[in-house]
């Protein structure tokens, strides 16, 4: 168990470090930022001594190397926009986005399975085709499609919450349930298929031999072991909402960290670019290790080391 967990640290450090270094080097292919923070009609010398005070001027290697060294040290340089500490910047957008990721998930999760369940327990009957065709639309339904959708019918033309912005709950449900539309189809589609997979093993059908009541056997034998799959996708669904659902974010004008990483990235705002990423980044890293701590939970093979 211990080894196994070590492991996951180990691949978690090592990934969270190439996800550094990749946007440290990709960053810099999006062109000199110092032509858009200098005034109109600034000299020559006016942008380099900004260049220079900004540390662009020296060799790519150098500015890694020194970038590394501050980031040991917690330090992930000054926005050039904001002029403040860059990982200070995203802080302040994560709790609009940790809100709208929560609401998007709990209804997701909500709506994603119980109607898995459904359809699961009404195989080849009615239930089970509706679940299914509701799966199908909502996976293959654009995000920014729904969302521009949703504003023009419930805000614009019924008038019932607002049509952007931040701040009231009816600002949140537009835009969490857009996510959540995604979330509860990819949910109810894996899960069923799971249960299926499930009420087929032997130890299911050991149990009702055995006379156990329907409602312990679909609790604590199909659907604790169909569990396991959907785990691993919500995990990663949780590392991506609170990375920041940017196309949503960008429609419905949420200050999370998904549309400040999206303006950052227009604006050429290095350092606020890599503190965002390396936070999702960490984020979706720590969601996965979660999810691996819940597997040796739910499976005691990981417990035993036989996994």
């Amino acid at each position: 168990m211990s080894r196994y967990l070590l492991r996951r640290l180990i691949e978690a450090v090592i990934s969270v470090w190439g996800v550094l270094t990749i946007v440290f080097f990709v960053g810099r292919l999006l062109g000199d930022p110092v032509s858009l923070l200098v005034p109109i009609g600034a000299s020559v010398a006016d942008m380099e001594r900004l260049r220079a005070g900004l540390g662009l001027d020296l060799p790519l290697w150098q500015q890694y190397l020194t970038y590394m060294g501050q980031v040991l040290q917690g330090d992930f340089g000054t926005s050039f926009v904001f002029n403040q500490p860059a990982m200070q910047v995203v802080l302040e957008r994560m709790p609009a986005t940790a809100q709208l990721a929560g609401a998007a998930l709990a209804i997701g999760v909500l709506i994603g399975g119980t109607a898995g369940i459904i359809a699961a327990l009404n195989k080849g009957r009615w239930p089970e085709t509706l679940v299914l065709g509701f799966a199908m639309i909502g996976q293959a339904t654009p995000t920014f499609w729904l969302g521009i959708m949703a504003i023009l019918f419930f805000a614009v033309q019924l008038g019932w919450v607002p049509t952007g912005g931040y701040g009231t709950w009816q600002h949140l449900l537009l835009p969490a349930f857009t996510v959540a539309i995604f979330i509860s189809a990819s949910i109810a589609r894996l899960l069923r298929s799971s249960m299926l997979d499930t009420l087929r093993e032997d130890y299911v059908r050991t149990a009702r031999a055995k006379g156990l009541m329907p409602r312990t056997i679909l609790m604590w034998h199909t659907l604790r072991n169909a569990l396991i799959p959907v785990i691993t996708m919500i995990g990663i669904l949780v590392g991506e909402l609170l990375g920041g659902a940017v196309v949503t974010e960008t429609v419905f004008a949420w200050p999370g960290v998904g549309r400040l990483i999206f303006q950052a990235i227009d604006q050429k705002d290095f350092p606020v670019i890599q503190a965002g990423v390396v936070l999702v980044a960490t984020i979706f890293v720590v969601a996965n290790f979660l999810v691996d701590l819940l597997y040796a939970v739910l499976d005691p093979r990981i417990k035993e080391g036989r996994a």
